[in-house]
């Protein structure tokens, strides 16, 4: 195990609430070959604090990475929900790109919100 996720997952006992620790634990993990506890701890994430937004996206990148296109694209639209309840329209215009790219489209334009 990388001293960098004991680290993290020691700051975690302090502060079980802090979405950021939980998605850079499974950034970690993803960084580690771990895709399987990647995906769980993105997974869990978005069923614990479905508002951190910058979840959606690498949850999506990562079922694209194992040939899930269909549990992506929901991945990518629910994200897009969550940015637009919140605010973030960086995270709106990121989600709508990846969509796009998924689909073979370009990308350029942007969607409702």
């Amino acid at each position: 195990m990388s001293t960098r996720l004991e680290q993290l997952q020691a700051f975690l006992k302090e502060s079980p609430q802090d979405p950021f620790l939980h998605y850079a634990i499974a950034t970690e993990w993803l960084k580690l070959g771990k895709v399987a506890d990647a995906l769980a701890g993105f997974i869990q994430l978005t069923q614990d604090f479905p508002d951190y937004v910058g979840t959606y996206y690498h949850l999506a990148q990562l079922y694209e990475r194992l040939g899930r296109p269909d549990d992506a694209t929901a991945t990518y639209e629910t994200g897009m929900d969550i940015a637009r309840k919140v605010g973030d329209r960086h995270a709106l215009s990121e989600l709508q790109r990846a969509l796009a790219s998924l689909r073979g489209e370009h990308g350029d334009e942007e969607y409702d919100d």
